[in-house]
């Protein structure tokens, strides 16, 4: 991922609402949110709630799919992904004593399904 695109990420999330969006859709993964009902669960004008999606949206974090009279959003978690592994190359200089607790904080809560050979 190019720093630029990083940079526009974090700015993205860089305020307090869209940080709030974008958690939300992250926990509505895979079937997203239509806008209405993004803007009703964190009560926010519906005409603000637009303007933050679009941010998001330009930043790559979100996308949007029309379904019927509605836009649903849903995460980008590959972005968040590419954001994540930027952020994290060449962690604390290749000391892995010092990257453990962090990795460990970003292991999964929901480990894929293991199957038996």
């Amino acid at each position: 991922m190019e720093m630029e695109n990083v940079i526009l990420a974090l700015a993205a999330l860089a305020q307090s609402t869209r940080l709030e969006v974008f958690r939300l859709l992250v926990k509505h993964e895979p079937d997203g949110l239509p806008a209405g009902d993004i803007a009703d669960q964190l009560a926010v004008k519906q005409n603000t709630m637009s303007t933050h999606l679009a941010v998001l949206s330009r930043a790559g974090l979100i996308h949007a799919k029309r379904e019927s009279r509605s836009i649903y959003y849903r995460a980008d978690l590959d972005a968040l992904r590419a954001v994540t592994v930027f952020l994290m190359k060449d962690c604390c200089g290749g000391r892995p004593d010092i990257c453990a607790p962090l990795i460990a904080e970003l292991t999964p809560c929901c480990p894929p399904e293991r199957t038996c050979d």
